[in-house]
């Protein structure tokens, strides 16, 4: 049976999923997100309850906790986390989503136990930090050192912009550990509470529920054990989240464009203007047409890139120009749904507001648009 999206990916499976996630954002998070956004944080009794709901644990393996099912559920727990119209929820709350799957894929059995389950089960909070003030997307020359003494390493440097870097239990912290390069970069869980490493909150333009931190590791002694896969292989380890992460922020983009046409496509409705509806007027249409037919050009897109990495494909250079198309139309999308909005749009509380505010964190976040754009040069031999 076909998904009310009919797409030949979604399942009846999947639209059962859909509706327990949706069920969860209006219950659990829609009442409260406007006071989240306010305090700057959200409650730590929220992970908890997203691991109760079963949102936590989507697309984790099971042996660390997770529910082992195809990146498509993601892709719908994506959308209806969006529905709150928050980016610093979705950023926040699924932080394990970029900080755990390394512990899932090349860490020890002690390690998942450690790292992972207690996460996946709520009861902790991850983070991943690889950006430093020094450099973003270029992670092969990143400077936060790691030395090895005995039983630990003993790391320096710091780490800008970490998404829950100030309420993280586990932090998955990039290193150097080896020669200049990709070639001698590892990865360390630094916990929270060790000698030597401190933090300090950044306030932003958006994204205001979710944290963000630097972080300061002054000669901070990290056990050989928290050490994730073999010394000087972080860096592969890293790359093999980068599709899925993608992934993710691309759904972010699409959930997020969706709620602006509704909302506007609602608004349209019901907003009177010289005697008549304002989606009487041609050019309201015309916009509604123009957001839809990009929401619809990003979902056939994604959709497809997606099954093809449920086949072990690898199709890098259209994720990238995905995230690149995606975002840019993001941008178009909030900004069309504010001007039919008009002053409301522009008064705290609209969805619309929160969102326009939101999309050039996403252009830039994950690989900026000029990255992507260079990286898909690349892959496709320019």
């Amino acid at each position: 049976m076909l998904s009310k999206r009919s797409s030949p990916f979604y399942t009846e499976d999947h639209d059962t999923f859909r509706q327990q996630a949706r069920r969860f954002v209006e219950k659990e998070i829609v009442p409260h997100i406007d006071a989240w956004e306010a305090a700057g944080e959200l409650p730590r009794e929220l992970h908890r309850k997203a691991a109760d709901a079963g949102v936590l644990q989507v697309c984790f393996p099971e042996d660390c906790g997770g529910i082992d099912v195809d990146p498509f559920y993601g892709i719908v727990l994506t959308e209806e986390l969006a529905r709150a119209g928050s980016g610093g929820l979705i950023a926040s709350l699924m932080t394990h989503g970029i900080a755990t799957p390394p512990v899932c894929k090349v860490g020890t059995k002690e390690q998942k136990a450690r790292f992972a389950a207690p996460v996946l089960a709520g009861e902790k909070i991850a983070a991943l930090a690889i950006t430093e003030p020094g450099g973003g997307s270029d992670v092969a020359n990143l400077k936060t050192t790691a030395r090895r003494d005995g039983d630990h390493y003993v790391v320096n440097g710091s780490k800008t912009f970490i998404t829950s870097g100030m309420r993280a239990d586990f932090l998955t912290v990039a290193v150097r550990t080896g020669e200049p390069g990709l070639n001698g970069i590892s990865l360390l869980v630094v916990e929270a509470g060790t000698p030597g490493f401190t933090r300090s909150k950044l306030e932003k333009m958006g994204w205001w529920c979710s944290d963000t931190a630097t972080l300061y590791f002054d000669d901070c002694r990290v056990p050989v054990a928290n050490r994730i896969g073999p010394e000087n292989a972080g860096f592969m380890a890293i790359m093999m989240n980068f599709n899925s992460e993608r992934i993710g922020l691309i759904a972010n983009v699409l959930g997020f464009a969706q709620v602006c046409y509704d909302e506007a496509l609602a608004y349209a409705r019901e907003r009177q203007t010289f005697g008549k509806p304002l989606i009487r007027n041609q050019v309201i249409r015309h916009k509604l047409v123009d957001m839809r037919t990009r929401i619809e050009a990003i979902r056939a897109q994604l959709d497809v890139l997606t099954w093809r990495i449920t086949q072990n494909q690898m199709p890098v250079a259209e994720l990238c120009m995905l995230k690149a198309f995606s975002t840019t139309s993001l941008e178009t999308i909030a900004s069309e749904a504010m001007q039919i909005f008009g002053g409301a749009g522009y008064l705290r509380g609209a969805k619309v507001e929160r969102i326009y505010r939101e999309t050039k964190v996403l252009t830039i976040g994950g690989g900026s648009l000029e990255i992507m754009k260079d990286l898909a040069a690349r892959q496709m031999g320019y």
